[in-house]
């Protein structure tokens, strides 16, 4: 499936969630994907920093399959090759990865490519490499990555929604509580990690998010 065909309109949706299995509430990461999809989560990214290569593999082939009849865009993280292997719909990759330019090369024409960026600079670089879109932040403190920086703020999300026309997904400590004040600077589209699989009941979360911002009218 060609997701980059309608990559604008997916990146329009309110939560894109994150695995995390260290974060989880008592619950792996198939399960977790499985309560996503169920909340009617329509972006889902794999993220294992501490499991092996083969682990992580047997489980994108897994995850792969939930997301395909449930028509959910499922990304790798980090690891083209998996991303490549489990045929997922796109792969997101950091500042010190390959560019996406590269990661084109190798994932083809259909894959959607996702780059981490926290400056205006960085979201220029991923715009001239051709990437789909960009994930910007941290916004908020969080405490899901050791080696997230320093928050970038909500001023400098509104800048980049203003003047660049590229896909957001803003990312880094953004809550049911703050959510609405990502999407009143002009980014509809949220990564979630901590905030989902941290809960006991990730279904009743999504909910109360989405009434959230039903509510604002954002």
């Amino acid at each position: 499936m060609n997701w980059r065909k309608n990559v604008a309109e997916i990146f329009q949706t309110d939560i894109y969630g994150v695995t995390c299995e260290s974060l989880s509430a008592c619950k792996d990461n198939l399960e977790v994907v499985r309560r996503m999809i169920d909340a009617g989560v329509k972006i889902i990214q794999y993220r294992e920093k501490d499991k092996t290569k083969r682990e992580k593999y047997e489980e994108c082939r897994v995850i792969r399959e939930m997301c395909k009849p449930a028509g959910v865009l499922f990304i790798v993280n980090d690891d083209v090759d998996i991303a490549i292997l489990s045929k997922a719909g796109g792969v997101h990759v950091g500042q010190d990865d390959l560019p996406a330019n590269a990661v084109r090369k190798l994932v083809g024409e259909e894959m959607i490519i996702g780059v981490s960026a926290d400056t205006p600079a960085d979201v220029e670089d991923a715009m001239v490499r051709g990437a789909d879109y960009v994930g910007v932040g941290p916004v908020f403190k969080t405490g899901t990555k050791a080696d997230a920086g320093e928050p970038v703020g909500l001023d400098l999300i509104e800048h980049i929604a203003k003047n660049y026309k590229i896909p957001l997904v803003a990312i880094g400590g953004i809550n049911g509580e703050n959510i609405v004040d990502v999407r009143r600077r002009g980014v509809p589209c949220s990564a979630m990690v901590s905030a989902l699989v941290s809960c006991a009941d990730v279904e009743a979360e999504v909910k109360k998010i989405r009434q959230l911002i039903a509510e604002s009218g954002c």
